[in-house]
Order: C-alpha cells, then structure tokens, then sequence
C-alpha cells in the first residue's frame, strides 16, 4: 500500500479551493496529457462532485485506457471531502483532501491518497518501482492546476459567481446600479 502527502498553499479563498477541488472540469484541466475524459456512466460528466456522487474517469496510463469510478463518501464544507474508488484497476484507493485558511489568509491544502496495486505478487513490485513516482506526479500536477486557477481570474470559469466582491483579490467590484434610463 503507498501513502502520499502533499500539501499546496494557495493564496485564494477557502471555499474557492475547495469548490475547485471537487470540479470535475478543472480535474479533466489537470489531466489532459492523458486524453481523460468523464463518462456518464452512473455518475455526474460536470459540475461540482457532492457526498455520495459518483464520478467515472476514463484515462490513459502507461498506453492503456483504464475506467476508475469514484464516490464522494465523505464531505464537509469547506474543510474536508474524501473520495473513494469503487470499481477500477487499484486493489484499493482512497484520497482525503483537507482544507485550512492560515493567518496569512492563504489556504493550505492537504490530500492524502491511500493506492494499493491491483496485483498481490507483482503489486509491492510496481508499487516500489513505479507507482508512487507515477501517483505523486498526477497529484503535484492536478495541485498545481487548481493553484493556478484559484489564484488567476480563470476560477470564474469554473465556478457560480458567489463570493463576496471583498474576496475577489485583484478583480474590481462590478457596477450593479441600473443602467441609464433615456
């Protein structure tokens, strides 16, 4: 069984992070070096993932496409969320993703995946070979997306407008006086 930490500090509002964290565009944004793509089969294509949805990705690694399922079985807004596989090609995995706003008013934020290899004899094999290597470069690269988007104007893209204007870093508060009557 591999273990992976990685913590991100963002420098965006809480909920924004976590909001992004849980959007399946943003996740398919992180992945497209390997053409994935969500599929409706049982599960949400778009949108953000809640408790108990479910989410199919289908994916190319190592040449292979591969169909992963996974289920938000625990969240708690804007704090925490955890997913878990329930049908694809890992003996197990399962990901904690835990949110903090620090003094500084930048959000940190910790996953932590749990993946066991599918295979029993040859699984601690790719495990110590391959796998964590493999597994740790998706997370930096799907933290350093969401870092990215969090942080620019491109959030908007991805999310309902419901921030206060005071939590929008860098962007003016819109005009939302009537327009001119002649």
């Amino acid at each position: 069984m591999i273990r992976l930490e990685e913590t991100t500090l963002i420098d965006a509002p809480i909920q924004r992070c976590f909001d992004l964290s849980r959007s399946v565009e943003v996740h398919l944004l992180s992945n497209i070096h390997c053409g994935e793509q969500a599929l409706a089969v049982g599960g949400i294509t778009s949108g953000l993932a809640g408790l108990s949805e479910e989410v199919t990705w289908r994916a190319k690694h190592f040449g292979v496409w591969h169909d992963l399922t996974s289920k938000m079985t625990a969240l708690e807004s804007p704090f925490y969320f955890q997913v878990t596989m329930v049908r694809g090609i890992f003996g197990f995995m399962q990901a904690d993703h835990l949110f903090q706003t620090l003094p500084s008013d930048t959000t940190e934020m910790k996953d932590v995946f749990s993946i066991a290899a599918p295979l029993p004899l040859l699984g601690p094999l790719a495990e110590a070979l391959f796998l964590r290597r493999y597994m740790l470069a998706l997370l930096r690269e799907r933290n350093a997306v969401i870092k990215r988007v969090a942080e620019s104007g491109e959030w908007e893209k991805y999310l309902p407008s419901r921030e206060p204007a005071s939590s929008r870093r860098g962007r003016r508060p819109r005009d939302r006086s009537p327009a001119p009557q002649n």
